[in-house]
């Protein structure tokens, strides 16, 4: 099954993410790595869904710094302090942020300048401490919604187990 790489777009959202979570659940069965988990749901979900770029950011200094870990896409910003941009205020938050249009976003921080809406995820560990944040950029304006906000927190619980 690793061997396949999913192409869900088309398909409604509730439904993909269902195909998704699925297959990589199966692909990750018995791993308890993070980083493995990170790379693989950056590429099975960049892949599926067709994002410009498909990332974690991984807490380095807990409540101070972010940087970049396993992702898929252009290059991204190295770092992130807590605070600063979408990743930022979600890690700073605990909190998922969905924004629509980032350059409406107060403080948004430039990696790619075809992005044009992003989804932030905060990741806990198995003690609820914040371990990274996913971010998801998109090349169209409101891309994403509170179905993605419901299913990518969902899978984010991995790394709760």
């Amino acid at each position: 099954m690793a061997e396949v790489t999913l192409d869900l777009r088309g398909m409604p959202k509730a439904e993909a993410y269902a195909e998704l979570k699925q297959h990589v659940l199966a692909v990750l069965e018995g791993i308890d790595d993070d980083i493995t988990g990170m790379s693989t749901m950056s590429c099975l979900l960049h892949h599926a869904f067709g994002h410009l770029w498909t990332g974690f950011y991984r807490v380095v200094t807990p409540g101070k710094l972010l940087r970049v870990g396993p992702y898929q896409g252009t290059l991204g910003c190295l770092e992130i302090q807590f605070g600063r941009g979408v990743c930022g205020a979600s890690a700073a938050k605990g909190e998922t942020v969905v924004v629509a249009d980032v350059h409406a976003f107060p403080g948004h921080i430039t990696c790619d300048g075809r992005s044009a809406s992003e989804i932030v995820v905060p990741v806990f560990g198995r003690n609820r401490e914040l371990i990274a944040v996913l971010d998801i950029d998109s090349e169209h304006k409101n891309t994403f919604d509170e179905v993605d906000r419901r299913e990518l927190e969902d899978l984010m619980r991995w790394f709760q187990k």
